[in-house]
């Protein structure tokens, strides 16, 4: 299905359980983010044919697994990307979240690897260890993760984990792991993702900084003799025409005041990320001129965390830079734009009739064993 011409594309959307509304910066043409308006979204996002959707993490969003399970069964195709950090949850206890998950939604579990990025919140949820030890301990978890995934009788020694006899009673579908993502930027992300990860995540960059990411993580697959995909995050503001996108993308920020610029980057200067590091200092280098690149607008990582760029223009421009991505060897595309309801329609069809999208199917029926009590 979708548009004959080019690579199939999969569209994933973002689930806002931080936040949503007309404005950044400011409560006015804000709404209430509660289960109903989360189930709203993920139905509508269902019925139009993205593959899945991006359950964010971290102290300012909702629990993931928790707004991820209470959805889940209101929608039919779509997938769940839901978040893992290895330094903050056992691994056995993840794995029997991951399993009991993909069993009861019939496989729609994606597992989204996060190894964190800010120090001060991971204080407050005890862990204390360097970015270089976050990926020693995520190479140990995921390790110990697989062999669970696949039905073993784990025990393992490592300077960060360490489990004694531990194992899945209730396996995935699969008997393997969910398909695993994650977003790194630094050299021992990129490893930790060649060696272990299926698809590899990375902010919308120029797509200069992109293609270069997406060499040197599939030279560290190669070198451990595997294949990886690769996937793209990044905001949406199309119109019909290059003109009301771009007073879109304006009126998206009219409210936010120069002090709440300054509060906000001063944030995120705590975060040891360095795919923040990246992303933020893009956004200050072009502070002046915040078209990075064609159509690529930085004004949204003025006071955003996380992707601060935008694909800005009409849809004929906005799906001509997407496939440039796309020729970069990129096949995901995890999309959102403000308010997330309104304008996953717009995408959907303004966008899609333009692009190879691989629309989603339903699930496998699935039939699960009768046992009796373990």
């Amino acid at each position: 299905m979708g548009h004959k011409n080019g690579v199939a594309m999969e569209i994933y959307w973002y689930l806002p359980t931080m936040g949503d509304g007309r404005y950044l910066g400011t409560k006015e043409g804000a709404r209430v983010t509660d289960l109903d308006y989360f189930r709203q979204i993920a139905q509508s996002v269902d019925r139009l044919g993205y593959t899945g959707i991006l359950v964010p993490t971290g102290h300012a969003c909702e629990d993931p697994w928790v707004v991820a399970s209470a959805i889940m069964p209101f929608t039919q195709r779509l997938k769940f990307l839901v978040a893992v950090r290895p330094s903050g949850v056992s691994v056995s206890i993840a794995a029997r979240m991951a399993a009991s998950f993909d069993r009861l939604s019939s496989g729609r579990l994606l597992i989204n690897v996060v190894t964190g990025g800010d120090p001060i919140e991971m204080a407050g949820d005890g862990i204390f260890l360097t970015h270089q030890e976050r990926y020693e301990a995520t190479d140990e978890y995921l390790t110990v993760w697989k062999k669970l995934m696949e039905g073993e009788t784990v025990t393992f020694r490592g300077r960060h984990i360490e489990v004694e006899g531990a194992k899945l009673l209730f396996p995935p579908l699969e008997q393997q792991s969910p398909p695993l993502f994650i977003g790194a930027s630094s050299e021992s992300g990129h490893e930790v993702a060649g060696k272990h990860i299926d698809q590899y995540m990375t902010w919308a960059e120029t797509p200069e900084m992109v293609a270069q990411k997406v060499l040197d993580v599939k030279q560290k697959a190669d070198a451990h003799g595997r294949t990886i995909r690769f996937g793209l995050r990044v905001q949406i503001i199309v119109r019909e025409t290059e003109e009301e996108a771009w007073t879109a993308a304006a009126r998206l920020v009219q409210h936010i005041s120069e002090e709440e610029i300054d509060s906000a980057q001063q944030v995120l200067d705590r975060f040891d990320s360095v795919g923040q590091r990246r992303m933020t200092e893009l956004v200050r280098s072009h502070r002046d001129q915040l078209e990075l690149s064609p159509n690529l607008w930085a004004g949204i990582g003025l006071v955003r965390g996380g992707v601060g760029t935008a694909l800005v223009g009409d849809p004929a421009t906005v799906a001509a830079r997407l496939q440039e991505y796309a020729a970069l060897g990129i096949n995901t595309f995890i999309l959102s734009g403000y308010p997330h309801l309104e304008e996953a329609y717009r995408i959907a069809e303004l966008l899609f009739p333009l692009l190879p999208v691989q629309f989603s199917s339903l699930p496998k029926k699935r039939t699960l064993s009768p046992m009796g009590e373990i």
